[in-house]
């Protein structure tokens, strides 16, 4: 991978000075203690390398899409260009800067699809259960300055290949997920979720407008998500509440676009535990046996775009922990605001009837 490629040991220091990250994907530490250079500075590394010089290997990683960040034929390009053929360094103040605005120049069009693809888009995450997962994903869309009227995070069911009933009241976002319902273990058994061959998971959406703070937003809502996870020696890495076990309630991410998605790469980089991602194609379920079960270590990915969200019964919204509560101003509070500005809505399934729902019942008709 090009974020991995060592510096060479005769680089000039001059060239490489100040060479800065990319403002919306800073470096952090990989799972081996690492850090990832930013591709502007392996641009200018492979602009330094005298003619000549055996180019060191690139890690490759198995199961490889368009890495828009970290591109090994981005960088083999890149170098052709800008590689001298004089054995010599020029490190004078003219050659750097003009290294510099050519590595820009080269990292515009990955830029402008990062833009492109971060303002306003939907991203879910699932790992067990949703209710303890919607808590923290709210509590994240807060750390960025949202207030309880700009919260979007939803739980739901997504992932699978099966579509229930056609329900006019379906909570979803987007059409084809409007033509079905999927339900809890309350609705009838062809609208199931799981048998449905989908997963529990969090939908929550990425700033509009701003592809800074989108990217941001992405960056810290995957940390949240991959810090759900413990390490088990000799196993790798398990979900903290391994009790809820089976394909409803596997290891997912979906967004626009999946693997191939430009925003796939800053999931990549907030994978911090090394865990594989898996391309998924959307779990089928026959009997008992699913196409893409709940695999220890591993993340499916998924394209939103052809795997959609479905949103959750009112009653599992904003709901307290498995075995723990949460705050008043977050089961009711929140969930009554949610209601009345309809991100919270009926979806057409049962409701699980629970003490005070009458009163969001009320709210939501």
């Amino acid at each position: 991978r090009l974020s991995r490629l060592p510096p060479t040991s005769t680089m000039s220091a001059a060239v490489l000075a100040g060479c800065p990250s990319l403002p919306t994907v800073a470096a952090r530490p990989s799972a081996r203690g690492t850090r990832r250079a930013s591709p502007r500075c392996a641009v200018l590394r492979a602009a330094a390398t005298a003619d000549g010089d055996e180019p060191r290997p690139v890690q490759h990683v198995a199961s490889s899409s368009r890495r828009t960040f970290f591109s090994t034929a981005f960088a083999a390009s890149l170098s052709a260009l800008l590689v001298e053929s004089s054995s010599a360094y020029d490190t004078s103040p003219s050659r750097v800067a003009e290294l510099s605005e050519l590595a820009d120049a080269a990292l515009a069009p990955v830029l402008g699809e990062l833009a492109a693809a971060a303002p306003g888009a939907e991203v879910y995450f699932g790992n067990g259960c949703f209710w303890g997962r919607q808590h923290e994903f709210v509590e994240a869309e807060r750390k960025q300055g949202r207030s309880n009227d700009e919260v979007t995070s939803l739980v739901g069911y997504a992932g699978g290949l099966g579509l229930g009933a056609p329900s006019p009241k379906a909570g979803s976002t987007t059409a084809a997920a409007a033509a079905g319902k999927v339900c809890y273990y309350y609705g009838a058994v062809d609208t199931v979720y799981d048998r449905l061959g989908h997963g529990e998971g969090v939908r929550t959406s990425l700033s509009a407008g701003d592809s800074d703070a989108a990217v941001a937003d992405l960056r810290l809502f995957s940390a949240t998500y991959f810090k759900n996870f413990r390490k088990v020696r000799g196993f790798g890495m398990q979900r903290l509440d391994p009790q809820d076990a089976g394909p409803g309630y596997r290891n997912m991410i979906g967004l626009p676009g999946g693997m191939d998605s430009p925003l796939f790469g800053v999931i990549e980089a907030e994978n911090v535990n090394g865990m594989k991602l898996v391309r998924g194609q959307g779990n089928a379920m026959k009997g008992n046996n699913a196409s893409e079960d709940d695999v220890f270590n591993a993340v499916w990915i998924y394209d939103s775009d052809a795997l959609p969200f479905y949103a959750a019964e009112v009653y599992h919204q904003f709901h307290d922990g498995m075995g723990y509560k949460f705050p008043e101003e977050y089961t009711a509070g929140l969930k009554r605001n949610a209601l009345k500005r309809g991100l919270v809505k009926p979806t057409g399934c049962p409701e699980m009837r629970e003490r005070s729902f009458a009163e969001f019942e009320s709210i939501g008709a």
